[in-house]
């Protein structure tokens, strides 16, 4: 294993700034903050503007549901496997450690990484394009997760967050990597809302033209790449979907998660300190596209995981989709969509002037429901909605060879 260290020159400078209290003057301050309603939860010692933004995320009932949404793999009962309840506490532990060093505003970076995936499917990224493709059927709207997680803290659960921690959840597109990030300013609510639709309305065009508006928000995005790049090849040893690290090339940064992790950050740091954008060197933007690469054709498009997803998961999303926009259009009172969800959703939105959630497009609403729910939730409801189906999941085991 190699890992870089910070050269001295940049050590040295640090280490004078520190002494000298520098402030980083890029920095997102929290008297600049945003929010939909001014009026309510203003700032204090004890609960600082980005801490409030924090806490609203963690005691919502859907942050709970992070602990059984699948990262990459899902048909594993084996704690050892990363679901996103992990992953998102990983992306916020590395955003806060290059955040911290470059003088950022890690209660900021916390809020974001935190947030940045609530509206993640069952699943995964596959649930995530079997429901894209049912909304637009029915439509013509597009479904991605860095938009539904928008939604669930602005609309469904409407709990007043910060205008830079939204921003920062909406532009976060781990998805899509960037040599340099310059943050593009969204100075008020008007020009947000505008590019949100715009994500529903316009699909994968809009989404990869996003960019965060804070530096902050610029750090959250790449330490989601950092976070899940060698850690889904951990799962995927564990999973058995490789045997070995030598599948991967080596470059600069490493093959290992704890290489990837290391070297990138030191990476950044180096070459972002002081500066008013993020930027990676070459060699290390080069190997984190090749490192993505080689992770999509050996893991994430592997045939071991694909085959089930396409030939199972698929058509479950597909026949529960419809029977529940069914039950919804029926005023069925005794189906789950309503009991498990329509008065969750009724009883938690409390705090602010919202429209009638029962008035919104029908899709919308199954859209929702299927979105907030667990792996295990999705499957056990299935077989209530379906007891005589076909498709039915097989887990992998503790115990199967």
């Amino acid at each position: 294993m190699s890992y870089r260290k910070l050269s001295n020159d940049i050590q040295e400078k640090i280490k004078y700034d520190r002494a000298h209290s520098w402030q980083n003057p890029y920095k997102f301050n929290d008297d600049d903050a945003i929010r939909r309603n001014p009026k309510r939860d203003e700032a204090n010692l004890w609960r600082p503007v980005f801490v409030r933004d924090i806490e609203k995320i963690i005691h919502l009932p859907v942050y709970n549901r992070y602990a059984d949404k699948t990262q990459v793999f899902s048909l594993y009962h084996n704690d050892d496997i990363t679901r996103r309840g992990l992953h998102v506490q990983l992306v916020s532990r590395i955003a806060r450690n290059i955040g911290s060093i470059l003088g950022l505003n890690v209660d900021l970076i916390e809020a974001i990484s935190l947030g940045h995936d609530l509206g993640h499917t069952p699943f995964g990224h596959a649930g995530e394009r079997f429901l894209s493709d049912l909304l637009y059927a029915n439509t013509n709207c597009y479904f991605n997760h860095n938009v539904h997680s928008v939604r669930v803290l602005d609309t469904l659960y409407a709990r007043n967050l910060t205008l830079q921690t939204l921003d920062g959840i909406l532009c976060h597109n781990g998805e899509f990597e960037l040599k340099e990030y310059f943050p593009k300013p969204c100075d008020n609510f008007d020009e947000f809302d505008k590019k949100y639709n715009e994500c529903y309305t316009v699909g994968k065009r809009a989404i990869d033209e996003l960019i965060p508006s804070t530096l902050e928000g610029c750090v959250v995005r790449i330490s989601d790449m950092i976070a899940y790049l060698g850690k889904d090849r951990q799962d995927a040893k564990t999973a058995k979907i490789i045997e070995n690290n030598w599948e991967f090339s080596y470059g600069q940064t490493g093959v290992s998660n704890a290489e990837i992790i290391n070297n990138l950050i030191v990476d950044i740091i180096e070459n972002s300190y002081g500066k008013d954008y993020i930027l990676l060197s070459k060699n290390a933007y080069n190997d984190l596209k090749t490192a993505k690469e080689e992770n999509y054709k050996l893991i994430y498009r592997n045939e071991k995981i694909n085959s089930v997803y396409e030939n199972v998961i698929s058509p479950m999303f597909e026949k529960m989709y419809y029977r529940l926009l069914h039950d919804l259009k029926e005023n069925n009172q005794s189906s789950f969509i309503f009991r498990h969800h329509i008065h969750d959703i009724l009883n938690n939105n409390m705090f602010y002037d919202t429209k009638d959630y029962t008035l919104e497009n029908p899709n919308f609403i199954v859209a929702d429901y299927i979105a907030s729910m667990t792996d295990d939730y999705f499957v056990d409801l299935f077989d209530q909605l379906f007891p005589d189906s076909k498709y039915k999941i097989e887990y992998q085991s503790y115990f199967t060879n």
